[in-house]
């Protein structure tokens, strides 16, 4: 299995509070965050590629001596992560985990969506419904029927927490579509987006993490909630 990190953004909403460094590389317990989920993929036989584009070299400082590969966006600043995939595409083959750089996630979590039987599975928190960045309406066999940032709270049955798993048989279909929207120049969306384009002809399915802790830093606070939860393991 391959895992594809999406790692070229410049993350506005928590660029001014930090120095101009990508957020997947702020520390976690002394380890930068992504070469701390590199590893942890590597535990159980994944082989990473990297997208970078902002500040990439600090990417490639933070990885030094980590097996593991990397892939360019050089329109970073005029795209969004659906074409820092695209110029991964050459890596769609066999099973395929796909992950934001800038999340944290357990050891459990992972090891759940490793073992879902599921063609295509989009990670999930049905405990963070009030608050969220983005926000999924799920039938009770979990297939995504609605989904956005702005879903209104009625129809939210879950957040998303950055993480999803393709088996080989989907992940042409996956390519495919990827394909096929870049060729109609839609830079402008998520990596995610691909997969939404297809939940009127596949089940797009989700795993929720069982209360497992996880977090996506999109605001300091992010960050430092994870910060607290590695102080209370250790205490």
């Amino acid at each position: 299995m391959k895992a594809i990190l999406l790692a070229a953004g410049k993350g506005t909403r928590i660029s001014r509070m930090i120095e101009a460094i990508p957020k997947c590389t702020l520390p976690i317990d002394g380890v930068p965050l992504i070469r701390r989920t590199v590893n942890l993929l590597a535990e159980y036989g994944i082989e990473s590629v990297v997208c970078v584009g902002y500040q990439k070299e600090k990417v490639y400082e933070v990885l030094e001596g980590v097996d593991c590969s990397f892939v360019f966006n050089p329109f970073y600043t005029v795209t969004n992560s659906i074409a820092s995939m695209w110029f991964a595409r050459d890596h769609l083959e066999g099973d395929i985990l796909i992950m934001n750089a800038d999340v944290y996630i357990s050891r459990s979590i992972l090891e759940l969506i490793l073992k879902s039987r599921e063609k295509v599975v989009m990670a999930i928190d049905k405990t963070r419904i009030a608050e969220g960045d983005y926000f999924f309406k799920i039938t009770d066999n979990g297939s995504i029927t609605k989904y956005g940032k702005g879903l209104p709270i009625e129809d939210r049955s879950c957040e998303y927490v950055g993480v999803s798993k393709m088996q080989s048989e989907f992940v042409k279909v996956f390519q495919d579509r990827l394909i096929r929207m870049i060729d109609n120049s839609e830079y402008d969306k998520w990596w995610e987006d691909v997969l939404y384009s297809l939940t009127d002809e596949y089940d797009i399915n989700t795993i929720d993490v069982e209360k497992n802790f996880w977090s996506e830093i999109d605001y300091f606070d992010d960050y430092e909630r994870i910060l607290k939860h590695i102080e209370r393991k250790d205490t």
